[in-house]
């Protein structure tokens, strides 16, 4: 998958279709592929088990670079359109959460007097 700042790998194992792999690389692209997001590197495994009796045959494991910080998300579904949607949101959050880590806007607030903030007397 390749977009303006977006190089992500999808690989599949198990039983796992085009048409699976193409909508799960369409959704971790929009999940990445936003303003404020920095350049995004990294691997998406989707895997599908063959076992029969399992409720939640679909897996992804996500690891991808967001700037410099680490994301990493998981799922497991009954479907892979299910399991897409779920990688997605995961994703975006995760990706945002990274990308404005260091923002001045978790640091607005004064220390308190005892820690050498202003005082009110």
């Amino acid at each position: 998958m390749t977009s303006k700042d977006v190089e992500i790998r999808v690989r599949a194992a198990g039983e796992v279709d085009e048409e699976a792999l193409a909508y799960v690389r369409e959704k971790v692209e929009a999940a990445l592929d936003r303003p404020g997001i920095p350049v995004a590197d990294g691997e998406v495994r989707v895997t599908r088990a063959s076992a029969a009796h399992v409720e939640q045959p679909w897996s992804a494991a996500a690891e991808i670079r967001v700037g410099g910080e680490l994301v990493v998300a998981h799922a497991r579904e009954a479907s892979a359109h299910e399991l897409a949607d779920r990688l997605q949101d995961r994703l975006r959050g995760r990706a945002e959460r990274a990308a404005h880590r260091g923002d001045a806007a978790r640091r607005a607030a004064s220390p308190p007097p005892w820690r050498g903030g202003p005082s009110d007397g």
